[in-house]
C-alpha cells in the first residue's frame, strides 16, 4: 500500500518536534566549582550531563581550596562561576553575604570523616573510641587535611580525647592536594578526610569511618551564585547531580546520599 504524501509529511515533522524536545534550545556553558569532596562524583558525572543535555561544563577547581584560592574566596572577588559545591554551612555564609541565590541550594550528599594507612601497613583497629585513642597515641605521625575534616580534628575532636597537645607534636596539616597522598608518600602513618578524598588515592588501604560517638557528618550542597551567567544550565546541572543517576554516582565514590 502507499504511504500518503500527507501522513508521510506529518510523521517527518513529528521526528522533528521529538528532536527539539529531546535537546536543549541551545548549549550552554556551566562553570563550576566543587570540593574535594565530591569532586570525584562531580568529575565522573560531568560527562554524562554534557551528552545528556549539551551544555558543557568548565571545571574551574576541584579542591576547596586556601587563603585567597578558597573557593568561597574566589565567589566573593566576583571570579565568573555558575555552580558552586561546598558543605553546607559554606554555602550558606555565601547566601549570607548575598553571593548566591539562596532558593538554588540543592543538598547532594553526606560525607563522613574516615582514616587511611599506606598500602600494605597494618590497619589499626579504630571501631571504638578507645581504640581510636589508642591509634593516635601509637602512631609517629597524622596527616589531616586543612578543611572541614582536618579543622573537627585539630579543634574539637583531639581535645575531647584529651590528646591534643600529644597529637600537636606530631601533626601534618596537608594544605595542597590530598591527605592520602601524604601517607602514600611516607610522609604520615595515618591519614584523617572526607572518606570519598581517601577512596581516590591508590597508594593507601582504607581502614574506616571515625566511630559514630565523635563522628562528624558534612552535607555537600549545590547552588547557584548571584552572578551566573547561565542559570538555567547551572540548574540543570544541580538537577542531574541530584537525580537517582547522580546518586548512584556519589554513593559509589564514598559519599551517603541524600534521601
Amino acid at each position: 500500500m502507499r504511504s500518503s504524501p500527507f501522513l508521510s509529511r506529518r510523521a517527518a515533522l513529528i521526528g522533528s518536534v521529538a528532536l527539539l524536545l529531546a535537546a536543549p534550545a541551545y548549549a550552554e556553558e556551566v562553570r563550576v566549582m566543587t570540593s574535594g569532596g565530591t569532586a570525584a562524583a562531580y568529575v565522573a558525572l560531568a560527562p554524562q550531563f554534557e551528552r545528556a543535555t549539551g551544555h558543557t561544563t568548565v571545571t574551574l577547581t576541584t579542591s576547596t581550596g586556601i587563603g585567597p584560592d578558597a573557593i568561597p574566596n574566589r565567589v566573593r572577588r566576583g571570579e565568573p562561576v555558575d555552580v558552586i559545591i561546598l558543605s553546607r554551612a559554606g554555602i550558606d555564609e555565601l547566601v549570607g553575604e548575598g553571593k548566591v541565590v539562596a532558593a538554588s541550594r540543592v543538598d547532594l550528599a553526606r560525607s563522613s570523616i574516615g582514616m587511611a594507612v599506606r598500602r600494605g601497613a597494618p590497619k589499626p583497629d579504630i571501631s571504638t573510641v578507645d581504640a581510636l585513642k589508642r591509634a593516635l597515641l601509637q602512631a609517629k605521625s597524622v596527616a589531616y587535611s586543612a578543611q572541614v575534616s582536618g579543622i573537627y580534628l585539630t579543634t574539637e575532636l583531639f581535645p575531647r580525647l584529651g590528646i591534643a597537645d600529644q597529637m600537636a607534636k606530631k601533626s601534618i596539616r596537608v594544605d595542597v592536594g590530598r591527605v592520602g597522598a601524604a601517607v602514600e608518600r611516607g610522609e604520615a602513618e595515618l591519614g584523617f578526610q572526607q572518606i570519598s578524598e581517601l577512596l581516590e588515592v591508590q597508594g593507601v588501604d582504607y581502614v574506616g569511618p571515625l566511630p559514630a560517638e565523635v563522628q562528624r557528618v558534612t552535607v555537600f550542597t549545590a547552588a547557584i551564585t548571584v552572578g551566573s551567567k547561565n542559570p538555567s544550565a547551572a540548574r540543570a546541572l544541580i538537577e542531574f547531580l541530584a537525580s537517582p543517576r547522580g546518586q548512584e554516582v556519589m554513593a559509589k565514590s564514598g559519599l551517603a546520599p541524600i534521601k
